[in-house]
């Protein structure tokens, strides 16, 4: 009955932008809403840490080497940026896949977690930065009046904190309630890696090193490698080269960039290493990739018009 009417709510705000795909930006912060009628290419994008509902149809994510596949009434859920990339599994123009983001507010997050009775352990440093979770109860019940707000604009900034600060409450009284600590508070080596990681993204087009990084974190090199791929799935040398190469795509489809400006902007020395992996990453070289894109963006606009 939850899930109905969350599709039902979807349905009513997705039906005012046409047949057009997703994402949907709403004036609630952080609420993302998508939609699919076909299985699609895999997206690659940076995650933040949000609680990414599917309402209807199937996706799968991977961060890394590890994947997450989540259907109608789960939810994957983030506890820290990482970029990854995931691919609608089902979905058709009979049933669209439907889902919704949440992105999560850590100031409110903390504030939560301070005011519980017993607050959750937060896991220890090998947990991942990722879950799927159960989306019933209390938790779809806060999605669905979030996404009801979308239509009372004046009342987004009154009542929309209480309904976050509730998500938060039933995240962190919930089944990874200690990973959502994580992200609040931070546990035994996590904050310093997470702090490295912020560091990383601040710099990805700079060469650094696992000793540089791992003096930020203020761990060995060994100790740091060993917790950021724990958290992340990934290596920080490959966490670095997405995110080259996810900003690399963001200056030629926004800023029109050429491939080899691209390349050199995000701290690529040499254009055919970056067109192989680039290549690698998403499936074709740059050009070729960058106008598929475009391609498909005025397919989509004009089936939105």
């Amino acid at each position: 009955m939850q899930m109905q009417q969350l599709a039902d709510a979807a349905q009513h705000y997705l039906d005012q932008y046409g047949e057009g795909q997703s994402p949907f930006f709403t004036a609630v912060p952080g609420l993302i809403l998508l939609r699919a009628v076909t299985e699609q290419h895999p997206t690659h994008l940076i995650h933040s840490p949000a609680l990414c509902v599917v309402i209807q149809g199937a996706k799968w994510t991977t961060f890394g080497s590890t994947r997450y596949d989540y259907a109608a009434g789960e939810a994957l859920l983030v506890s820290l940026d990482m970029p990854g990339f995931s691919q609608v599994a089902q979905g058709s123009p009979e049933q669209p896949y439907l889902s919704a983001v949440v992105g999560l507010d850590t100031g409110i997050l903390s504030q939560v977690l301070a005011e519980l009775a017993h607050p959750p352990a937060p896991p220890a440093d090998t947990a991942p930065g990722a879950a799927v979770t159960r989306i019933e109860g209390p938790l779809a019940d806060c999605t669905l009046r979030a996404m009801r707000l979308i239509d009372n604009p004046a009342a987004i900034p009154v009542l929309y904190p209480a309904i976050m600060k509730e998500i938060c409450y039933w995240l962190l009284t919930g089944p990874h309630g200690g990973a959502v600590a994580r992200l609040a508070l931070g546990s035994g080596n996590a904050p310093n890696v997470i702090h490295a990681i912020q560091y990383l993204r601040q710099h990805f087009a700079r060469a650094l090193s696992i000793d540089e990084l791992a003096a930020v974190a203020g761990l060995s090199a060994s100790a740091f490698h060993r917790h950021f791929k724990a958290l992340t799935s990934m290596s920080p040398l490959q966490y670095q080269k997405r995110m080259r190469l996810l900003q690399a795509r963001k200056l030629m489809i926004v800023d029109d960039a050429h491939a080899e400006e691209a390349a050199f902007q995000v701290g690529y020395e040499s254009a055919s290493q970056f067109s192989r992996e680039y290549a690698r990453m998403f499936g074709q070289p740059p050009r070729r990739d960058i106008a598929a894109l475009r391609v498909e963006a005025r397919r989509v606009l004009s089936m939105a018009g």
